[in-house]
């Protein structure tokens, strides 16, 4: 890795140099602060410009560096490709003398670098145990499909508490708010269930990505394996695809009835796509439960090219008749109006409780129908949208079978067999 990077950077300096360029290249991240994973293969490489200069300039190079790359868009562009075996991030940034004077969140980067570079000499081998804890209990990642912990938090919260085993003892009794702030300068107001003040940018929460479930996820595990330590927190069991036959056991099982979206993924970044996936999530319960049905639990994935959505119910099939109750009896004028809403009722109208109430036929019986009918006008988010119109597929039940993928198969093993070390 080290030989890898070296090269990297007297690379793109070689090439600055050649155009007249003030580059200042930096390795960051945890590569830079040998708090780096085994198996993971990303790099992260800074091209800081100095104020006032165009960052373009530092793209430019970026692309002539890796010329089998990708172009991708956070605050600004930056380059990906794959080189020497590693997934190597090209970023250009503005040098800026004070955090507190960013031009764009990327310029934050290198302060981090500095700050946690200069303390965590003798800790690393605690922050590789914390990172691998996490990411055996699946709250690793500050991405939003994940919604846990980054490394540069891991980093912190092992310099606030002095060690893995300080983080699991103070982790195991959090609870929603906890505040930590190493400098002691942060006077912001947050409102996430985790405030980590980044000593580097006082008003600016690290765990701010942090989910409410994923912390309490987090601290569950810490009790748990402080009672019972197991190398299986760190790596666990590879899931194994759902066989035919142990897919028909859970759904026999269990009663229920799963019902699936399944489309073609937009071609866009996972943080982009997962809020657009969860959005989507919260549409159609919505749209389910307020027709009558009753939702156990949902998901949403993505394996291969494909996007999916899988709702499973408690109810999914109702009645014809349904009662719609009006208005009091003694209140003609919103009577006569909730009497002219439905002319022509299957029973009715009556009273009850001292409420006008008429019985008329539903429209959609069916949980799978409603969703077939009604998806096309559901809030689902512009790129989830234009995919779903191109077209999409509707699964239920036994129906499940006839996807084969692996990818699919994992994600149903994990939804029908997850087990959460939450003691």
């Amino acid at each position: 890795m080290a030989e890898t990077c070296a090269c990297i950077i007297a690379r793109i300096e070689d090439l600055a140099r050649e155009r007249g360029l003030s580059l200042q290249v930096m390795l960051v991240g945890s590569a830079a602060r040998s708090t780096w994973l085994s198996g993971d293969h990303d790099l992260d490489i800074f091209l800081g410009v100095p104020l006032g200069d165009d960052l373009g300039f530092a793209l430019e190079i970026a692309r002539l560096i890796a010329p089998d790359h990708e172009e991708k868009y956070a605050e600004h562009a930056y380059v990906h490709a794959r080189m020497d075996g590693f997934e190597v991030d090209l970023v250009p940034c503005y040098l800026v003398e004070d955090a507190a004077r960013l031009l764009s969140a990327v310029d934050r980067t290198p302060f981090h670098t500095k700050y946690v570079g200069s303390r965590i000499i003798g800790r690393e081998d605690d922050v590789l145990l914390l990172k691998q804890f996490m990411k055996g209990v699946n709250v690793y990642g500050s991405e939003l499909k994940v919604g846990g912990f980054s490394g540069y938090l891991a980093e912190l919260l092992v310099l606030c508490y002095g060690s893995f085993a300080g983080v699991l003892q103070a982790a195991s009794a959090w609870r929603p708010g906890q505040r930590l702030d190493l400098e002691g300068q942060g006077i912001e107001r947050h409102g996430e269930p985790l405030i980590v003040v980044d000593p580097v940018d006082p008003g600016r929460n690290v765990a701010a990505a942090l989910t409410l479930d994923r912390m309490l996820l987090f601290a569950g595990a810490a009790r748990s394996f402080l009672a019972e330590p197991k190398l299986d927190f760190f790596f666990p069991p590879p899931r194994a695809p759902l066989s035919d036959e142990e897919l028909i056991a859970l759904l026999n099982a269990r009663g229920t009835m799963p019902i699936l979206l399944e489309f073609a993924a937009p071609d866009v970044v996972e943080d982009v796509l997962y809020p657009q996936l969860r959005k989507a999530e919260g549409s159609i319960k919505a749209l389910i439960e307020r027709s009558g049905f009753s939702m156990l639990r949902s998901d949403v994935s993505t394996y291969r090219d494909r996007a999916v959505l899988l709702f499973e119910m408690q109810v999914w099939q109702l009645s014809i008749a349904r009662a719609r109750i009006g208005p009091p009896a003694w209140e003609a004028e919103h009577l006569a109006r909730f009497l002219a809403a439905h002319p022509r009722p299957l029973f009715g109208p009556y009273i009850a409780n001292g409420k006008v109430v008429v019985e008329e036929a539903r429209r959609y019986t069916s949980a799978r129908d409603l969703l077939a009918a009604k998806i096309a006008n559901l809030s689902l988010g512009k790129h989830l949208a234009a995919s779903i119109r191109d077209g999409h597929n509707i699964y239920a039940g036994y129906e499940l079978l006839g996807i084969k993928d692996e990818g699919f198969r994992i994600f149903l093993a994990q939804y029908f067999r997850a087990k959460f070390p939450i003691g």
